[in-house]
């Protein structure tokens, strides 16, 4: 679903590679983890994926489109949720969905029911009528889902998506993250909290200082059943080594 193939990619001010030389692939129908340090290249590495930066070598695929050929066809293929909330805080919330979903070439009765299910699924339909300006953080959040999922994409990239929900929303999104993969379908999940990522991932990817330094099944990263992911995540991010 998502083909990294030898990417690399250095920002102006700085000699140093954010990632380098990367080659991963994800699977239909899996959630897959991807985790590391702050300043790791984690989200150099979904902003490339998702056509916000262009990398300087290699190719990224998703779900058969190259994403500087094919840029348009390759977004269509992603939802979307950032690890901040950049949106239209002068729109209210309702208007902000319509209008992801009509960019997405979803409107009429299908986008009414979407953002009916969606919004009731994560307690924002009250609030839908209000200016985004006024929403909290947590409903920012839930915004950003809904936008992320109106249009029902084939890959999902979640770069931090529980930050700020409430436990019913959180649990919410992670039942919809397994029936998502178990339509076939892929989620690419970043988080911080680790303890999720170990419950909820089918395989699990560690980067550290621009490097893919593990990549596997939970079960084959860590030999030691009673070892954490916690323990293996600090063991190798603070030695360097690879797995």
């Amino acid at each position: 679903m998502i083909s990294i193939s030898n990417v690399s990619k250095t920002y102006s001010k700085s000699n140093v590679k954010a990632v380098d030389n990367l080659t991963l692939d994800i699977r239909d129908g899996e959630i897959f983890g991807f985790l590391g340090p702050n300043g790791a290249g984690k989200s150099t590495t979904i902003k490339m994926i998702t056509g916000i930066l262009s990398a300087d070598e290699g190719t990224i695929n998703v779900n058969g489109y190259e994403i500087k050929a094919n840029p348009i066809q390759a977004k269509m293929q992603i939802g979307f949720v950032p690890d901040n909330h950049e949106s239209y805080e002068t729109l209210k919330g309702i208007e902000y969905l319509t209008f992801i979903g009509t960019m997405y070439g979803i409107g009429g009765e299908v986008l009414k029911e979407r953002i009916e299910k969606y919004a009731t699924l994560f307690d924002l339909k009250n609030a839908l009528p209000n200016m985004i300006s006024s929403y909290s953080h947590g409903m920012k959040q839930k915004l950003m889902i809904i936008a992320a999922l109106i249009h029902e994409p084939k890959v999902w990239i979640l770069d931090e998506p529980l930050t700020g929900l409430d436990p019913q929303s959180a649990y919410n999104l992670k039942v919809l993250m397994r029936e998502h993969a178990d339509k076939g379908n892929t989620v690419f999940f970043s988080s911080h909290v680790i303890d999720v990522v170990e419950k909820v991932c089918d395989r699990i990817a560690i980067i550290n200082k621009g490097c893919l330094v593990a990549v596997d099944t939970l079960d084959n990263i860590r030999a030691d059943e009673s070892v954490s992911l916690e323990d293996i995540f600090l063991t190798i991010t603070s030695t360097g080594d690879n797995i």
